[in-house]
């Protein structure tokens, strides 16, 4: 099956999808006015010591200076040992910088109105599997890793690559990674640090010595030891960064680059922007003539499966099992597409027949073992459900592009016609009681006004002899179906 990646780069936003035997299965989206500078690494010099603080303002070539507190500063990390760093106490930040010093600093807080960027000198470099830290001597494991047999595992495989460079702490998206997988990133991540400490060296004051690496260089780098067939850009700009970045870092994967020319958008290849727009619809159609429905709230994630005008040909148990086996294909996709992951429940068409559960169950588990991220499936619940979770990586596509409903607020309904105009007819009398008023004007939706002076006029008509008053109603086009407003005359 090939795989290519498609890189859609303008000024304001980048967007990769990945591409799987002509389909679309992934689609990532970093718009730059959400990208901060976490993780940057600076050559800064020391503009003001605060002993009163303990803290010093440090220029790193931003319009405010960034804040280092005395106690993220720790000694060079590229010279001591690990159990010196933890050994360090924190002392008076005058026997720890001076004005005018130079100081390597990696970015801890983005900057945020008046304030400046937080900063330390704990220097840490993450990437897929790992975080390298320079100038340790030792291998920690994510806590999240509960087996101690994996645990022991990936400590042993990353052990060999510590060196005079520093250590790692593996992260927990390693469990179940290669021997290869955790050979390149650590491997890619020493390269990194030899970058920085070369430009370092280099490199004046104010300057940076490394970027965190952005979405299109990130995913290459995720991608590496993955069967790419091709790597498509449609950025001049964008083509040569990755060519210098994957020329120096992962040179595997240089060749496979190749600036598109083409006439139409790039998106437009294997329909893929309409794809985006499809992933965002609650109803999923499979090509029996079935159908998902996909709800996505705070707690989980849940998927319906429904036969929908799929009619079968043999019997309904026959019927259903297929529907089921074609919805795990389906489930599997929509999950890596629209990024879903927490607690995922999946509401199979009932079956009688426990061997159909379990050959589902392993469908479902063939269909995500093509997933880069980690799923768990629990089986099936005594009420007939499928637990299973899939680990957050990022932000789920329908958090990336949508927002909340101003009419609904996110409820996902509003209010029939007919409802509001129950409410205003009962907001009239309350007022009414309270109130001395010789006539009401009620501004409404026009399909509330329409309503009305139609099906309910009896209802308007009834309340005007009930409070002995006129009613006058009043189109407000830019009102949503629920607003209204009842006014005193």
């Amino acid at each position: 099956m090939s795989t290519e990646l498609l890189i859609n780069v303008t000024p304001s936003e980048t967007r990769v999808a990945m591409i799987e035997g002509g389909n679309l299965q992934e689609i990532h989206i970093e718009r730059e006015s959400k990208r901060g500078i976490v993780g940057n690494i600076y050559k800064g010099k020391v503009s003001r010591v605060l002993p009163g603080m303990q803290a010093a303002f440090v220029d790193i070539g931003l319009d405010k200076a960034a804040f280092l507190h005395a106690s993220d500063i720790v000694p060079h990390t590229e010279c001591v040992a690990e159990n010196e760093k933890q050994q360090f106490q924190v002392r008076d930040i005058s026997e720890l910088v001076r004005q005018g010093q130079d100081l390597v600093v990696q970015v801890v807080k983005d900057p945020l109105g008046t304030k400046g960027a937080r900063l330390t000198t704990d220097v840490t470099l993450p990437s897929r599997y790992l975080v390298f830290m320079p100038g340790a001597s030792h291998v920690g494991v994510s806590q999240r890793i509960e087996s101690e047999r994996e645990r022991e595992r990936l400590k042993n495989l990353v052990t060999k690559h510590c060196d005079e460079l520093g250590g790692f702490i593996i992260r927990t998206a390693a469990e179940g990674a290669s021997s290869a997988e955790v050979a390149q990133d650590a491997a890619f991540l020493k390269h990194l640090w030899r970058k920085v400490l070369e430009r370092r060296g280099k490199y004046k004051s104010k300057s940076m010595l490394y970027g965190e690496l952005g979405l299109a260089q990130r995913i290459l780098r995720d991608f590496v030891g993955t069967e790419l067939d091709s790597i498509y850009v449609d950025s001049r700009l964008a083509f040569e960064n990755l060519k210098e970045f994957t020329d120096e870092f992962v040179p595997e994967l240089s060749n496979k680059l190749v600036r598109y020319t083409g006439d139409q958008p790039i998106f437009d290849l294997y329909d893929t922007e309409n794809e985006i727009q499809r992933s965002l619809d609650r109803k999923v159609e499979l090509k029996s003539g079935g159908y998902l429905i996909i709800d996505q709230t705070e707690a989980m994630t849940t998927v319906d499966i429904n036969t929908g005008a799929f009619v079968g040909r043999r019997n309904l148990e026959e019927t259903i099992f297929n529907t089921n086996i074609e919805a795990t294909k389906a489930i599997a996709r929509q999950l890596r597409l629209r990024n879903l992951g927490g607690i995922i429940i999946i509401d199979f068409i009932d079956m009688a027949s426990e061997e159909h559960r379990r050959r589902v169950l392993t469908a479902l588990e063939q269909a995500l073992s093509y997933d880069r991220v980690k799923t768990n499936i629990n089986g099936f619940t005594q009420l007939g459900l499928v637990e299973m979770t899939r680990k957050r990586t990022r932000e789920s596509i329908e958090h990336v592009l949508c927002g909340t409903c101003p009419t609904c607020e996110g409820r996902g309904t509003v209010k029939t016609v007919d409802s509001v105009c129950y409410e205003i007819l009962r907001e009239i009398t309350r007022v009414n009681r309270a109130y001395d008023a010789d006539r009401f004007v009620a501004y409404v939706s026009p399909a509330v006004a329409e309503t009305l002076a139609g099906e309910e006029y009896h209802a308007l008509a009834e309340l005007e002899v009930f409070i002995g008053k006129q009613v006058e109603v009043k189109i407000e086009p830019l009102y949503n179906q629920e607003q209204f407003d009842v006014v005193m005359m």
